[in-house]
C-alpha cells in the first residue's frame, strides 16, 4: 500500500513535490487521502467480517446425504416465483430415491451397493460384513461403521453373508461408507475369484516381468510395472 513514489523510500535524488498551501485552490480539488495504516485496518476488518459471515453457509465435509432432495425443492420454489403458470421441469435429482435417514440404533445388517461401469453386481444387498482392499490396507466394514471414503487398489473384495463368503477381484475404484450403514462400492473392473484362470495369471505375470526387465523408455517401464502389479495381486488373490 506504499505510494508509487516516496522521498523516503526512493533511490533517486528527485525532491518531493511541494506541499500546496492551505489557500491554494489546487489543494481543495485534491481528494482526501487516507493513511496506509487506516487502509490496511479497514481491509482487515472487511476480511474478518467476510470470514465470520461465510461460516454460516460453508458446508462441512460429509459422506451422508440428506433424506430429502433439498436442492430440487429449492429450485421448484424459485421457479414458481418467476414462472408460476408453467410447471417446473424435472431435474436429475427428482429421479433419485431419497437416502434413508440415520437410524437411532445400529442395524443388524449392512446394505451394500456394488456397481461397475457396465453392470450392477449387488443392489441394496443386506450382508453381515464386507472387506475391501483399500490403499491403506484391508478394511472391514460392519453395520454402524463411521462415515468414510476409501480409494481401492487391486485386490479381493469379500462379501460375508452368514456362512457364505463371495469374493471378487477388483482392479481399482472407491468405496463410500455412509453413517446410515449403507456402503457403495464403485469399481472400474471386477470378476468373481472362481472365474479366474490361474494358468493365465502365471503366464501374464511372467510376460510382464520380462517386459519390465527389457523396457527402455519410461512409458514401457510404467506399462510393464502396471502389468506386474496387477498379475501379482491376482496371483495373491488365488493363492491366499
Amino acid at each position: 500500500n506504499l505510494p508509487l513514489y516516496s522521498p523516503t523510500f526512493a533511490r533517486g535524488t528527485q525532491p518531493a513535490a511541494p506541499e500546496p498551501s492551505p489557500s491554494d485552490p489546487a489543494r481543495a480539488e485534491q481528494p482526501q487521502q487516507f493513511h496506509p495504516m487506516f487502509r490496511r485496518a479497514s481491509g482487515l476488518l472487511a476480511r474478518s467480517l467476510f470470514l465470520s459471515s461465510s461460516r454460516s453457509w460453508v458446508r462441512p465435509f460429509s459422506t451422508d446425504l440428506p433424506a430429502a432432495p433439498t436442492a430440487d425443492s429449492t429450485f421448484v420454489e424459485a421457479w414458481k416465483k418467476v414462472v408460476p403458470n408453467i410447471e417446473p421441469p424435472k431435474t436429475p435429482i427428482a429421479f433419485v430415491k431419497p437416502r434413508p435417514s440415520i437410524p437411532s440404533s445400529i442395524p443388524s445388517k449392512l446394505t451394500v451397493n456394488f456397481v461397475l461401469p457396465y453392470a450392477s453386481e449387488l443392489s441394496t444387498k443386506e450382508v453381515d460384513m464386507v472387506i475391501i482392499p483399500a490403499t491403506t490396507g484391508q478394511m472391514g466394514v460392519l453395520p454402524g461403521h463411521v462415515a468414510t471414503i476409501a480409494e481401492l487398489k487391486p485386490g479381493v473384495l469379500s462379501v460375508h453373508e452368514g456362512n457364505e463368503v463371495t469374493k471378487y477381484f477388483i482392479s481399482s475404484g472407491f468405496a463410500f461408507i455412509h453413517a446410515n450403514s449403507y456402503a457403495d462400492v464403485v469399481a472400474i473392473e471386477a470378476v468373481p475369484i472362481d472365474q479366474i484362470d490361474p494358468t493365465l495369471v502365471q503366464k501374464g505375470l511372467a510376460e510382464f516381468t520380462q517386459k519390465l526387465s527389457s523396457a527402455s523408455t519410461d512409458l514401457e517401464k510404467a506399462e510393464a510395472q502396471i502389468g506386474v502389479d496387477m498379475h501379482s495381486a491376482l496371483n495373491s488373490a488365488l493363492t491366499g
